[in-house]
């Protein structure tokens, strides 16, 4: 099948990577452009964009498809997906909108060749719709998630929907390996789906248990000490590997990379243990923070963080 597929992190590589395995020709890929990546700052291709053309694929990285914003840049993107002769648009956390001249370009599939545009959606739809739907998942304390595919309209993630699949949430699941775990599923089912693309038919999605997934924002990232032990976990493996957790004491900042609820109890906040590990009372119960970064250090130890940044019990940390 030709295929024009838009996608930017490592979850959409694994989606390509999987249809070009399968033997499909990928006419154009779309990638959102070149980022200031690591201390350096240095420009750095997408993973989509490093896999096309590690493939000898036509990339094209617009930073806008509307119209409106860049008459310019949207026109000459739009144009050449349209002219490029796609039966289908694969798209999967491409990270732009995508206007319905984009959502039409391609020919069409399915029983009555209405799929134009296909989503690969990191939830079982229509819970979590929008930009973070596995971290919400994380925080919300969801006991499962999944992938689901999708006929792309104009709505935020409100397409009928094709397929979906579902996997368990693990209580040390933490959004990199959540997101591994469901790439993997998106790109069997989205190779699967394929197989039968004349077969494809769509189910419009329930009124009932719409949830939207907002973009996780890095203001997020402070610990709230007066929650319980729990909702503060769910929130550090929800925000690993970005944007962490923060806590503070006497104004410098840093870190929480990995914790686990234990039992304890004290004023929110409050160091109750800083011996090899650090445990921090909560609004109820108490975390144990085994490994943590200082500003401008890498991840160590609590053992080794409480060397250089002494603590000790009876401090309060905000």
């Amino acid at each position: 099948m030709r295929i024009a597929f838009a996608g930017t992190p490592p979850f959409a590589a694994t989606a390509l990577k999987a249809l070009l395995a399968a033997g499909h020709e990928i006419v154009l890929v779309l990638t959102q452009p070149d980022r200031p990546s690591g201390r350096g700052m240095k420009l750095k291709a997408s993973a989509v964009k490093e896999l096309a053309l590690s493939h000898g694929l036509r990339v094209i990285t617009p930073e806008t498809l509307s119209v409106k914003r860049n008459p310019e840049v949207a026109e000459a993107a739009l144009s050449e997906l349209q002219s490029c002769g796609a039966q289908l648009l694969v798209v999967a956390a491409y990270g732009l909108i995508l206007p319905q001249r984009a959502l039409d370009a391609a020919a069409g599939i399915g029983v009555d060749g209405s799929i134009k545009s296909l989503n690969i959606h990191a939830s079982l739809l229509p819970r979590w719709r929008g930009a973070a739907p596995i971290q919400r998942a994380i925080m919300a304390g969801d006991s499962q998630t999944g992938v689901t595919l999708m006929k792309m309209e104009a709505g935020l993630d409100t397409g009928p929907m094709i397929c979906s699949a579902s996997i368990p949430i693990s209580t040390e699941d933490t959004a990199q390996t959540l997101t591994d775990r469901l790439a993997d599923i998106g790109a069997e089912l989205v190779v699967n789906a394929l197989n039968h693309a004349s077969e494809l038919v769509c189910t419009t999605q329930p009124e009932e248990g719409v949830t939207y997934a907002e973009k996780i924002l890095k203001s997020e990232s402070p610990v709230d000490w007066s929650m319980s032990a729990e909702e503060i976990d769910r929130r550090l493996r929800a925000f690993t590997p970005f944007p962490y957790m923060t806590a503070c004491f006497n104004g410098e900042i840093f870190k929480l990379r990995a914790a686990h609820p234990v039992v304890g109890k004290g004023t929110p906040g409050e160091v109750l243990s800083a011996n090899k590990t650090l445990v921090v009372a909560c609004g109820s119960g108490a975390l144990e923070c085994t490994k943590l970064q200082k500003a401008g250090k890498s991840e160590m130890p609590a053992s080794s963080f409480l060397q250089c940044f002494p603590l000790k019990a009876g401090d309060i940390l905000s």
